[in-house]
């Protein structure tokens, strides 16, 4: 077959197929094709994508069920790579990992599974949206100036950016309501040329978006998560990961995060994970409030659900798919939050879609540039400095949850994404047998990050916010040194001074670290909130080592005060002040410092 032999749908008839192994093709008559060029697969037109070229042959990721097809049949080009649709719409979409909106496939395929060859359009292309212009005609433009906006939800004002690589004068720009494919702006070039520009643009998955500069990222994303926000936090801008067995509450703690974060927009990857979580995440989404706003949190939201029962290849395209519409996003200067979960099933697909390419397998049958595609990645996430002439930035926080088996850190997914991440939130199985959540351990766990806010929780918090958080990280690692001697000798055999620890040790734990995902009270905790129970915590230890290291000093007294009692109900004074907590505190240092002279 020939190059020049031309589909019904206009589409170029390329091949013939050679060989079908999984969602894996071979395809011969391929010598025009390019590396990840999208083609369609027979007459039903499968989607797929070229992952390897030799000669006129061609490997196919097939991203649909292969079964039936054989060789002889057709393979039609596209001339395009992979790419998503990007224009007003986006947000409030549930799309499978190819950026096909499910609600569209749904109303075509039923109620059941996913008919193949159903192609359907990421964004409304004949919605009308009403652009108002930014830029005027005859101003100069460069890749990235915003030519106009477009209200795209109650939340988000969506902003039509020049595509890169585009630049000139504009020589027209329109004002009104038009959909996404029609001309709403002209740019004429130095060589006199005009481009037309429309509200819709496409973007390859597997490059990232351009961008002027990185910046170094000097604030948090607040999450409300006592134990991610003041002990392990992570940046706008960072990268961090959820490694644990089944059963930690990955998914939940993922989930909180995406509800509660100061993200402005949110890209929820369900990438392999089972089918019943999902359901409950596209169940529980839209039905959820902004606690920011008042407005449903799908106004701000992007779901993207590719669940282990559908086709393994689109798991592998679908982390590409979610992070090049927040890159979208970034570049209009937005703060924007990306969930993987999970990038261990991500991995697996890449695993498998080697091994059908009878590739040379790496350590525990991964591909051997596992690490260096895990590294692209997070390596996307940023606080950047946008395109564009005028200065905006914007920044993407990916993070991926990682489910090692067994809970087994060691193996080469763990690994590798813990080398390219600065927050590492361990989650641990006996804590959340313990149904002590979010179970992440407070002694494996850290953020390389924390150091980076030590002027921001100074400045925006409290000035003695670093050497708080210090001395209950202390405290708790103090504890379990100590727990190994109780184990073997007996609470009898410590010191005062040493059961204080203890004491202020399990107060941390209990009735500041444990935390009701499913309470909506007690699921978000401001940071400044934070810090009062907290402080109220360790005021105990600071102003009782004086009072327990007296001779003979019986510490039940120690405990009998009446706000050692009150401490476990810090959690839920939602109407406290800093003055609130203030107080608090000295009546703790007056009761504690009351006890000074009496002994048994």
């Amino acid at each position: 077959m020939t190059n020049t032999d031309t589909a019904s749908h206009g589409d170029t008839k390329a091949g013939e197929i050679l060989r079908v192994t999984g969602p894996l093709v071979r395809a011969n008559g391929m010598h025009e094709a390019k590396l990840y060029e999208v083609v369609k697969v027979s007459e039903e037109k499968l989607l797929g994508e070229i992952i390897e070229l030799h000669g006129d042959e061609a490997a196919i990721q097939v991203y649909e069920e292969t079964a039936g097809i054989g060789p002889g049949d057709a393979v039609y080009r596209t001339g395009r790579t992979m790419s998503v649709a990007l224009a007003p719409g986006l947000l409030e979409s549930i799309y499978d990992g190819v950026q096909r909106p499910l609600k569209t496939l749904q109303e075509v395929a039923g109620d059941h599974y996913i008919k193949r060859g159903i192609e359907a359009s990421p964004v409304d292309m004949e919605k009308k949206w009403k652009f108002n212009p930014v830029a005027k005609e005859g101003d100069k433009v460069q890749e990235g100036d915003v030519l106009g906006e477009v209200q795209e939800t109650a939340l988000i004002m969506h902003k039509i950016m020049v595509p890169p690589g585009e630049g000139g004068r504009v020589a027209s720009i329109k004002n009104g309501d038009f959909n996404v494919t029609e001309e709403i702006a002209t740019l004429k070039h130095d060589d006199d040329s005009v481009a037309s520009i429309s509200m819709l643009q496409y973007w390859p998955i597997r490059a990232a978006r351009p961008k002027h500069s990185k910046i170094f990222p000097t604030e948090p994303l607040r999450t409300g998560g006592r134990s991610v926000d003041t002990f392990f936090p992570i940046a706008k801008g960072g990268a961090g990961c959820i490694p644990g067995p089944f059963g930690a509450g990955k998914t939940v703690t993922q989930q909180g995060i995406a509800k509660f974060c100061d993200a402005e927009i949110i890209v929820y990857i369900g990438c392999g994970e089972r089918g019943n979580e999902m359901t409950e995440v596209l169940d529980e989404f839209p039905h959820l409030i902004d606690p920011n706003s008042g407005e449903p949190l799908m106004k701000r939201t992007i779901l993207i659900a590719n669940t282990s029962n559908m086709p393994v290849a689109a798991r592998e395209a679908s982390v590409y798919t979610g992070i090049t519409i927040a890159e979208y996003y970034r570049d209009m200067g937005y703060n924007v939050a990306l969930m993987a979960d999970s990038t261990s099933r991500w991995a697996e697909a890449m695993r498998e879609i080697s091994g059908r390419l009878e590739e040379m397998p790496g350590e525990e049958g991964y591909p051997a540039y596992l690490s260096s595609r895990t590294a692209e990645f997070y390596e996307r996430a940023g606080i950047v400095k946008t395109l564009g002439s005028d200065g905006r930035t914007g920044s993407l926080t990916v993070i991926g949850a990682v489910s090692p088996p067994g809970g087994d850190l060691s193996e080469p997914v763990s690994q590798a994404t813990l080398r390219v991440t600065k927050t590492f939130w361990s989650l641990d199985a006996d804590l959340a047998y313990k149904k002590h959540f979010p179970s992440i351990n407070w002694l494996n766990s850290y953020s390389l990050y924390a150091q980076n806010f030590e002027d921001f929780w100074r400045k925006e918090i409290a000035e003695d916010f670093v050497e708080i958080r210090a001395t209950a990280m202390s405290l708790l690692e103090k504890e379990s040194k100590l727990l190994e001697i109780v184990r073997l000798v007996g609470m009898e055999s410590l010191s005062n001074s040493d059961r204080l620890i203890l004491e202020v040790a399990r107060m941390i734990r209990e009735d500041f670290l444990f935390q009701n995902a499913f309470d909506k009270d007690d699921a978000y905790t401001p940071l400044d909130r934070q810090y009062g129970i907290l402080k109220s915590i360790v005021t105990y230890f600071e102003v009782g080592q004086a009072v327990v290291n007296q001779a003979e000093f019986e510490f039940a007294t120690f405990t009998s005060v009446p706000s050692f009692a009150e401490v476990a109900d810090l959690k839920n004074k939602l109407e406290w002040t800093k003055d609130d907590y203030q107080t608090f505190q000295e009546k703790v240092r007056s009761e504690l410092t009351a006890l000074v002279g009496k002994v048994a």
